[in-house]
C-alpha cells in the first residue's frame, strides 16, 4: 500500500505561478478563491492568507451539489465569523453564480463609491481567480463569460499561463494557473486531495486511497455505502497500532469487488478495478452528497 506522507509534488510551473500571483496582486481589486466544497480546508492553499494580505476576498465552495448541504452551511458560517464571505456554488450547473455576483457587488460597494467620488465612473472591478488544480476555476470563468474562454478538462493542472477575461457586467477577471504547496506536511490533507482528484492518480496507490476513503465513508456515511454497493458493513476487521495498512477498508474493497463481479482468473477479486470504480464514483458524486471535512475538526 502507498503512503501519502511521502508525497512531494510541486512542479516548477506552480512555483512560477506563485511568483506571478504575487506580482499581479497590485493589478486587481479583489481575490476570488475557489475551493472544493467537499474538502474546504484541504483544498485551500495554506499560503493564501499571507499572499493575499488585506486584499478583499471572496471564497467559493464549488462542487457544492456533491457536498453535504448541512456541512457546507457550517463552513459558510465559519468563514463569516472570520470576516470572509463564502458562497456555495456548482459551476458545472451554474447554481448560485448569480449569488456570487451579488456578493461581489456588496463586497466592493464602498470601493466603487470611492472611485465614483474621484470621477472614475465605469471603472471595472478587476478580480484575480485562484485555486488549486481541479476545483473548477475554468468552469467558473466560462459560466461568468458565457462562452468557453478557458479550456476545461477534468485533469489536474490543465490550465497553464495567466489570462485576462473581460465580462459584460463591468468586471474583468485574471485567471491564474493552479497553485499547490511545496509539500504535504499533513498526511490527511494529501489523502483528501487525492480522493477528489486534485493530485494525479499515477502519483499515489489507488488501492490504498480507495481503502482510506472507504474507511472514512464507513464512519461518516455508512448508509451511502450500503445503498450504492449493496454490501454488508458487519464483521469488519479493525485497524490497530500494529497495522500500517487499512484492514477495514480493504475488506470493504473486496466486498465491493465481489458484489460487482470484478474477478480475475481463479476467482480472485480484482481489487485494483474495484478501487478505480470507488474513486471514480465518489468523484462523480454517484455515492451521494458527501463532505469529508467539517469546520470544528478540520481547521
Amino acid at each position: 500500500m502507498g503512503d501519502t506522507t511521502k508525497v512531494q509534488w510541486f512542479p516548477g510551473h506552480m512555483a512560477k505561478t506563485r511568483r506571478i500571483m504575487q506580482s499581479n496582486l497590485k493589478l486587481v481589486d479583489v481575490v476570488v478563491e475557489i475551493t472544493d466544497a467537499r474538502i474546504p480546508y484541504s483544498s485551500r492553499n495554506p499560503e493564501m492568507d499571507r499572499l493575499v494580505g488585506s486584499k478583499p476576498r471572496l471564497l467559493l465552495l464549488n462542487k457544492a451539489d456533491s457536498a453535504d448541504e448541512a456541512v457546507t452551511s457550517q463552513w459558510i458560517d465559519y468563514y463569516k465569523k472570520k470576516g470572509i464571505t463564502a458562497v456555495a456554488t456548482d459551476c458545472r450547473s451554474g447554481k448560485n453564480i448569480n449569488k456570487f455576483k451579488s456578493a461581489l457587488k456588496e463586497l466592493m460597494a464602498e470601493q466603487v463609491k470611492t472611485w465614483e467620488a474621484k470621477g472614475m465612473h465605469g471603472r471595472p472591478i478587476r478580480m484575480m481567480i485562484v485555486g488549486i488544480p481541479n476545483v473548477g476555476k475554468s468552469s467558473f470563468i466560462n459560466r461568468l463569460a458565457g462562452s468557453k474562454r478557458a479550456k476545461v478538462e477534468d485533469r489536474p493542472g490543465v490550465t497553464r499561463g495567466k489570462q485576462w477575461v473581460t465580462l459584460d457586467d463591468n468586471t474583468e477577471l485574471l485567471d491564474m494557473p493552479g497553485v499547490l504547496w511545496p509539500k504535504f506536511e499533513d498526511k490527511t490533507v494529501g489523502e483528501r486531495l487525492a480522493f477528489t482528484g486534485a493530485v494525479k492518480d499515477n502519483i499515489l496507490d489507488t488501492e490504498y486511497l480507495a481503502c482510506r476513503l472507504l474507511e472514512l465513508l464507513c464512519e461518516e456515511y455508512p448508509e451511502m455505502l450500503v445503498g450504492r454497493y449493496n454490501i454488508s458493513l458487519e464483521d469488519l476487521p479493525e485497524n490497530d497500532d500494529m497495522t500500517a495498512g487499512c484492514l477495514k477498508g480493504f475488506e470493504l474493497l473486496e466486498r465491493i469487488g465481489r458484489k460487482r463481479g470484478f474477478l480475475i482468473s481463479g476467482g480472485e477479486i480484482n481489487t485494483e478495478r474495484a478501487a478505480a470504480a470507488v474513486l471514480d464514483e465518489f468523484r462523480a458524486g454517484k455515492l451521494g452528497r458527501i463532505s469529508l471535512e467539517r469546520p470544528q475538526g478540520s481547521v
